[in-house]
């Protein structure tokens, strides 16, 4: 029992993810796909300070 609250969650979160209209900055994913360097900034857009590379974290090791 109480399934019911968690299924009707999940299924509003998949009908906003499907229906949700969404912004794309074209020329943004073209840099990205390109591989040009536009600053330091993040996925989101935030300027990123710190110096932590992803390529660093293992965590299965």
């Amino acid at each position: 029992m109480g399934r019911g609250r968690a299924k009707a969650k999940q299924t509003k979160v998949a009908r906003d993810l499907k229906y949700r209209t969404w912004d794309t900055d074209l020329d943004q994913l073209k840099r990205e796909l390109s591989g040009e360097q536009g600053g330091n900034r993040s996925a989101n857009g935030d300027n990123d300070g710190d110096d932590y590379d992803a390529d660093d974290y293992h965590p299965r090791r």
